[in-house]
């Protein structure tokens, strides 16, 4: 049974998750819109209703704050791709498609992010030569490359998907998935001169690039 002292900790511990996550939405949201230079931690903290100050009780500046917006999505990011990927008996070509309706669906459930991934993309790609994005965002990158690689190996292995190097492949891949983002991104946020590209035309495009004629 908890103590009083445990059950106070727990909910001390809840509340500055729940605080820490609110910062975090202010942040990806604000950083989405304008950029990370034109954002201020006054914005952040005044769109989270928090003190500047308070906010570092969370964060020791506006660099660990943008590099956390990378690690809490990433975290989440790895966990479905893993999900999505486990299943090594699927057939590649309905795993890719899988991963593919999966990396889009992320983005679109966290269109903050999506526009700070947009934005800063190359940043998180080439984290170790940044000090705004650490080591370990490069990690998971890293090993979303490596999980993709080895799809198109074992799809490579049995027929279905075209020749060349999986890493390139992936890469590619990982591109597309960007590109068709960045499409969607400007037909929500345009006049109505740019249009949105189908989802099963997005999937029409992943079969002409990856698959074996």
């Amino acid at each position: 049974m908890d103590t009083p002292q445990t059950l106070r900790e727990q909910r001390r511990s809840q509340a500055h998750e729940l605080s820490r996550g609110q910062l975090l939405d202010a942040a990806e949201e604000v950083i989405g819109r304008k950029g990370f230079h034109e954002t201020t931690l006054k914005e952040i903290a005044e769109r989270a209703g928090f003190s500047v100050g308070s906010v570092y009780s969370f964060f020791a500046s506006k660099d660990d704050l943008f590099r956390h917006i990378f690690l809490r999505r990433g975290e989440e990011f790895m966990a479905g791709m893993r999900l999505a990927l486990r299943d090594m008996a699927d057939d590649p070509q309905t795993q890719l498609h899988a991963l593919a309706e999966y990396q889009v669906g992320f983005f679109h459930a966290h269109t903050h992010f999506a526009r700070v991934y947009l934005r800063y993309s190359s940043i998180a790609v080439l984290a170790a030569r940044n000090d705004r994005v650490d080591v370990e965002v490069q990690q998971r990158y890293d090993e979303a490359m490596r999980q993709q690689a080895d799809l198109f190996r074992r799809g490579q292995a049995s027929g279905r998907f075209r020749s060349g190097d999986p890493n390139a492949l992936s890469r590619l891949f990982s591109g597309l998935v960007s590109a068709y983002q960045a499409i969607d991104a400007a037909a929500a946020n345009d006049d109505g001169d740019t249009k949105r590209l189908a989802l099963e035309e997005f999937h029409a495009v992943v079969d002409g690039a990856f698959f074996a004629s």
